[in-house]
């Protein structure tokens, strides 16, 4: 079996010797270098051709974003991005996503241990597997098929007036949940969307979609916070389960502490059993790109409640994990594009 090939780009020596050792652990990961900056980086690139890159967000002279658009444009290599969980590097970390890098994993503060980068190993398998050239005609296929829904879409209205929208999204999540948003309208149900991301990860995608999507009013989701029409909520990272009620036929927002489910917290599945438990069939349930299986048992909790439940279909998911666990149960109503996932959620009567 042939190894995956990565290369470690850090310009701390501990933190690129720990996620070394963390990968080394795995036989069919091998780290053919490590770099301390770009120029090194460049240098090792060209010699050893790697498969996936590690890639520090920060580092002296041309900081990560930098070398991650030179990578992306003169030769499309997968990348993690290594953000530190600060504000500075959690909002570098959402521009790199933005840009391709295919998913970020963020940086221990304290108690450095190898074990504190274990779950990088399932990220740069399933980066390997992803072809950035490819993954980024399709994003510029997507934006320009949303553009198009847009105009098409505008003055439009929803055919169903749900009282909640829930969207579950992780690995590819960043590009595909902007696509989706930008392509609505401010009369829109309320959205509450969970979105797999660290602690301050979320807070600065929430700042970022809002100021790029006007029509859309989007923020962080509070708990008791009551959703209105054109509201956009998404879930904490960190440790909180994200969930909805009804009261007074309005939506409202509730932020719980509990252990992770399916590994995750938030979790989709909480935030979709939710929905079906306290909603019931006037809601629409949306499952985006991303790893695992997260999401797929609470959307068929959703379709067999009488919620409607859409799907992103293979083509256009980055990752075609959550999306495909959900298909093979029978938990979408629908499976398409991301491009028509707004038209297809607008006009479900």
């Amino acid at each position: 079996m042939r190894r995956i090939k990565v290369l470690i780009v850090d310009d701390s020596k501990t933190i690129r010797a720990l996620i070394r050792r963390s990968l080394e652990q795995h036989s069919d990961l091998e780290v053919t270098g490590e770099a301390e900056d770009p120029l090194q980086a460049r240098d090792l690139i060209i010699k050893d051709t790697p498969d996936v890159i590690t890639l520090d967000v920060e580092m002296p002279g041309m900081n990560g974003l930098q070398f991650l658009d030179k990578i992306m444009r003169l030769r499309p290599i997968p990348v993690v991005m290594v953000s530190s969980l600060t504000t500075r590097g959690a909002n570098t970390a959402i521009k790199a996503l933005q840009m391709g890098a295919f998913d970020c994993y963020p940086k221990p503060q304290s108690s450095l241990g190898a074990d504190q980068f274990a779950g990088l190993a399932p990220l740069v398998r399933e980066a390997a597997r992803s072809t950035p050239g490819r993954r980024n005609g399709a994003c510029v296929a997507a934006s320009a098929a949303a553009h198009q829904v847009r105009h098409q879409m505008s003055g439009s209205s929803w055919q169903t007036n749900f009282s909640v929208v829930a969207i579950g999204s992780s690995t590819g999540g960043v590009e595909a949940l902007e696509s989706i948003l930008s392509s609505l309208p401010g009369t829109s149900p309320p959205i509450v969307v969970c979105q797999h991301m660290p602690a301050l990860f979320t807070a600065s995608f929430a700042s970022r979609l809002d100021a790029a999507i006007p029509a859309l009013s989007i923020a962080e989701a509070k708990d008791g916070e009551t959703l209105a029409p054109g509201m956009v909520r998404i879930a904490p990272g960190g440790g909180r389960h994200c969930t909805v009620s009804i009261a007074g036929g309005l939506c409202i927002t509730n932020l719980k502490s509990g252990p992770p489910v399916g590994g995750h917290s938030p979790s989709v599945d909480v935030l979709f059993e939710s929905v079906a438990s306290s909603v019931g069939r006037n809601a629409l349930g949306i499952i985006l790109t991303g790893m695992g299986r997260d999401g797929a048992e609470g959307l068929l909790k959703m379709r067999q409640t009488g919620c409607r439940t859409i799907a992103q279909d293979q083509a256009s998911c980055v990752v075609y994990g959550m999306p495909r666990a959900a298909a093979a149960i029978g938990a979408a109503d629908h499976i398409v594009g991301l491009a028509q996932i707004p038209s297809v959620a607008m006009n479900l009567r």
